[in-house]
């Protein structure tokens, strides 16, 4: 057993409760934050409404009161993540309130920015991709970066999307599917949602669908998407049925309701025309093809894109 006297020894060694009380009230006192807050508050704050609002008053001065910029809001040390305290009087006491701090404030621009597109099957570097990282080191890539910078300011100034989109057609690799996705995060910026589609995953997907009953309601995402961006045309192998009752029908549908449709090819129209002819039964079916290219037609405008293969 311990002898009596170690104990009260260590009792009298122990701070009382006035002690620790009275050290922590001095800590939050001397807080320089604390003294800002208390200054300008002088007329209301009181003694009394201090002693009553320590317990929040030693939550604000625990934590960080500005961004700590960490980078990332999964490293904040703060009580909320992604959150700084504020000091402010409700119903006479001191409370505690939490703001978005500067990387949180980032975090959730660039999620709402992603949610405005919707991909099918394309690749994370052409979502990411922007107008700024467009290289302009030919004339083709000038007028593109003109042609998609005009498009933008016509939204911006009037606060509707222009009725063409963009037919963008040359050879593999020269980055057509990046000016999509360059465009798609323009446009995401400013709340407007793209549905961006790589044509021969999706043609694909719409054959399975038949099967598990979704054919319709994917049709319908696609066709009714705000901003329409198809992705690769001429990749595929056609059939009959992807041709008039998918490709058609989304066509169809966002020509007679004037929805801007942006399109990547390695054919021209003519080239593209000349494709759609072939079906995979071997058929030549001249006219279908015809009108479905009117459709292409009346909601884009073609525009060639050289340059060098960028993915070699």
């Amino acid at each position: 057993m311990e002898p009596i006297n170690k104990a009260l020894q260590r009792t009298i060694q122990v701070p009382s409760f006035q002690q620790r009380y009275n050290a922590i009230r001095q800590e939050i006192l001397e807080n320089e934050q604390v003294q800002k807050f208390l200054a300008a508050n002088d007329k209301v704050v009181n003694k009394e409404m201090v002693d009553r609002s320590l317990p929040r008053l030693h939550e604000y001065i625990s934590q960080s009161t500005s961004c700590c910029k960490c980078g990332t809001t999964e490293q904040c040390t703060n009580y909320l993540k992604g959150f700084v305290p504020k000091l402010v009087i409700s119903h006479n006491l001191i409370d505690v309130e939490y703001e978005r701090c500067e990387q949180k404030m980032i975090e959730d621009e660039r999620r709402i920015v992603e949610d405005m597109i919707s991909s099918m099957h394309m690749p994370k570097d052409v979502l990411q991709a922007t107008l700024k990282d467009l290289q302009i080191d030919n004339r083709s890539r000038i007028d593109i970066a003109n042609k998609a910078a005009d498009f933008i300011a016509q939204y911006k100034s009037t606060g509707e999307l222009p009725s063409k989109g963009f037919y963008l057609y040359g050879e593999f690799g020269v980055g057509k599917s990046f000016v999509l996705g360059a465009i798609a995060n323009e446009l995401a910026t400013l709340k407007v949602r793209s549905v961006v589609v790589f044509v021969p995953e999706f043609f694909r997907e719409m054959k399975n669908s038949i099967q598990d009953q979704s054919l319709q309601e994917k049709v319908d995402y696609v066709k009714k998407a705000p901003v329409l961006m198809l992705d690769d045309i001429g990749a595929e192998t056609i059939s009959s049925w992807t041709r008039d009752e998918i490709l058609g029908t989304i066509l169809h549908y966002r020509m007679s309701e004037q929805l801007p449709t942006f399109i990547t090819s390695n054919f021209d129209y003519t080239g593209l025309e000349h494709h759609l002819a072939q079906s995979s039964r071997g058929d030549v079916e001249v006219v279908k093809a015809a009108r479905i290219m009117e459709r292409i037609k009346a909601i884009t405008i073609p525009i060639q894109m050289g340059g060098s293969n960028r993915r070699r």
